[in-house]
């Protein structure tokens, strides 16, 4: 390589979940070869690869949604489980399955369990492409009949989502088969002249179309993506506001480029506009740009959590209205984190903009996190931010109460792929440089990272190659007083931008200055006025009534309390903690994992 290249430019490929065309109208692309070796997402990811995605077909068995392809495979017995969708989980954990297999070929049990279960769905598979057990199996006369509640187009993007992920991680056709046959079938089914013109009621459809235009090439899966976005907001779906539970639930209630706000059920709004932001990127079409950046400025403004959670309201997984956002009520689905995520990274890319990223660093150390389980074998179905003494529970299985498997099994599987795809959502290039996005020890690209963040804010990069390029830097909102081998560093609009001729193997050091900081909120959100937060870096803390000397409902912190950290290698599997006079906290991140008590993340000022 000479002195003069640009490295970026050259990098293969994405083997992500995103992997943008050469012609789409985007600022930044993936990094074609990330990996996290170290620190905090490594420890996570080492309990995912090693515990969580292991069990997924135990228990996908223990919930019968294996035997749902049994019986549509062999065209006898009932469908079991609660919901159409029970196809999804298979799907999700299919995909974390393939993005595991990326990073550990050798990994011949887990290739075993993915070969048997795409036989499975192989199997299952009805002669026109159709596969929905629930269809198949207990309402064979209903297809594309029920698509308020049904989920098919859902389930089907999971598949398809799925495929392309075995497919760029094994090179394998068997499972991108089986979804390109179902897709052409709804191709057939659904449009102008066809069938049925229609929108599902859960989106997902959408992403994963255009990540399979995007896999083959193939324009007509970027149109029918299209169709499924433009045709949302004509009231096609239930029997618009005049029944339980409103079009807005499915944000069937105004055609999406005319949206003022995000509202409904939360993880399918996400969903949505994940969809429309890749066909922004993949089209240039600068009204839906202008749709996404628009929505996300008013989910932000009002309707997120400090943790970077969504969905204020336990009814219908829903945001609420304008600051309402409290914290003992908080549903904050641990899917709505993950679909957060996988959305701004969308924006990241298109815009180039770090404030996404900002925000992606927040709901993963907080929001996302918290729903799993420090063991791999539990999780939080709905993130509170408070817990109060003799908490009795909720409903069902959605409790603050950590939960080996849930009816409704969504989450999980969804918080596997997330951590086994997690390299590919730290940096970006442009044709100038490398971006970090995030940060965690390892490679991405040209460049190397060493940190222990987010316990010690110093991050040392090192160029891999050679070459003339820029290396910018994500400055978080959150962090002043950021250093730059030393000296102070000035970044603009949360980038530091470094350019330089680099040689292979130079090194420089960011330093963000970690220090524990009092966050007050805004005064509109009622149910937390003459309270305060307590972070550290990118973390938010609470407290837990089992490091506390009283009851939790008796906590005040009073003005002037010094702040003072501690880091306790023995604690939750090595946190950094917070003094607050005789208070104690612990991050969100890891709550609930000491068995049921009381916590709050807002604490009465007295």
């Amino acid at each position: 390589m000479t002195a003069d290249a640009a490295p970026p430019a050259e990098i293969p490929p994405p083997s992500g979940p995103l992997r943008p065309t050469a012609s789409a109208r985007t600022g930044q692309r993936p990094v074609g070869s990330a990996r996290v070796s170290g620190g905090f997402w490594a420890a996570r990811r080492r309990t995912n690869a090693g515990v969580s995605i292991p069990q997924g077909p135990r228990r996908l068995e223990d919930a019968g949604n294996l035997a749902n392809l049994r019986a549509a495979a062999d065209g006898g017995g009932d469908f079991t489980g609660d919901f159409p969708f029970q196809d999804s989980d298979v799907h999700k954990w299919l995909e974390a399955a393939s993005w595991q297999l990326a990073e550990t070929p050798d990994d011949d049990r887990l290739r075993a369990d993915t070969e048997a279960l795409t036989a499975l769905l192989a199997a299952a598979q009805d002669a026109d492409g159709y596969l929905q057990t629930h269809y198949q199996v207990a309402r064979p006369g209903r297809r594309w009949q029920e698509l308020d509640w049904g989920h098919e187009l859902y389930c089907a993007g999971h598949l398809i989502q799925a495929a392309v992920a075995h497919h760029r991680a094994t090179g394998g056709t068997a499972l991108l088969d089986i979804a390109r046959r179902f897709a052409t079938h709804i191709d057939a089914v659904f449009g102008p002249g066809r069938p049925v013109d229609g929108v599902c009621g859960h989106p997902g459809i959408e992403t994963a179309l255009v990540e399979l235009y995007r896999e083959t090439g193939e324009r007509r899966w970027l149109d029918l993506a299209s169709y499924f976005v433009e045709r949302r907001g004509h009231g096609l779906l239930g029997d618009g506001d005049k029944s339980f539970p409103g079009a807005g639930y499915w944000q069937d209630h105004v055609p999406v480029r005319e949206a003022g706000t995000v509202t409904g059920h939360a993880v399918r709004q996400l969903y949505l506009l994940a969809g429309v932001t890749d066909l922004a990127a993949e089209t240039g079409d600068a009204g839906l740009r202008e749709t996404a950046v628009r929505l996300w400025d008013a989910m932000t403004e009002s309707k997120t959590y400090l943790t970077g959670g969504l969905g204020a309201r336990h009814e219908l997984e829903s945001f609420g209205d304008p600051y309402e956002l409290p914290p003992d009520r908080a549903y904050n689905e641990t899917c709505a984190a993950i679909a957060s995520v996988q959305w701004s990274w969308r924006l990241a890319l298109l815009t180039g903009e770090a404030r996404y990223s900002d925000l992606i660093e927040r709901t993963l150390f907080n929001g996302f996190a918290a729903g799993c389980g420090l063991d791999g074998d539990s999780w939080l179905y709905v993130n509170p931010l408070q817990v109060r003494e003799g908490y009795e529970g909720h409903r069902d299985d959605q409790s603050a109460r950590r939960t080996p498997w849930f009816r409704c099994a969504c989450c999980p599987p969804n918080a596997m792929r997330l951590l086994a795809s997690l390299p590919h959502y730290v940096a970006g290039t442009d044709g100038d440089g490398v971006h970090l996005h995030q940060y965690a020890t390892g490679s991405y690209g040209p460049v190397s990272v060493e940190t222990d963040y987010p316990w010690d804010g110093r991050i040392a990069v090192t160029a891999e190659e050679a070459g003339t390029w820029t290396l910018s830097l994500r400055v978080p909102a959150w962090a002043s007083g950021a250093t730059l081998d030393g000296e102070p560093a000035e970044s603009e609009a949360g980038w530091l931008r470094v350019r330089r001729q680099w040689t292979c193997g130079e090194r420089v050091v960011l330093d963000l200055r970690l220090r524990p900081r009092l966050t007050l909120p805004d005064p509109r959100v009622d149910a937390v006025r003459g309270c305060a937060a307590l972070e550290f870096g990118p973390l938010v803390y609470c407290l837990e009534s089992a490091d506390q000397p009283r009851r939790l409902d008796e906590v005040l912190l009073h003005a002037g309390t010094a702040l003072e950290t501690e880091h306790r290698p023995g604690l939750l599997g090595g946190v950094t903690v917070i003094r607050a006079g005789e208070l104690t906290a612990v991050p969100y991140a890891v709550w609930a994992n000491r068995g049921p008590g009381a916590m709050r993340v807002w604490i009465p000022l007295g």
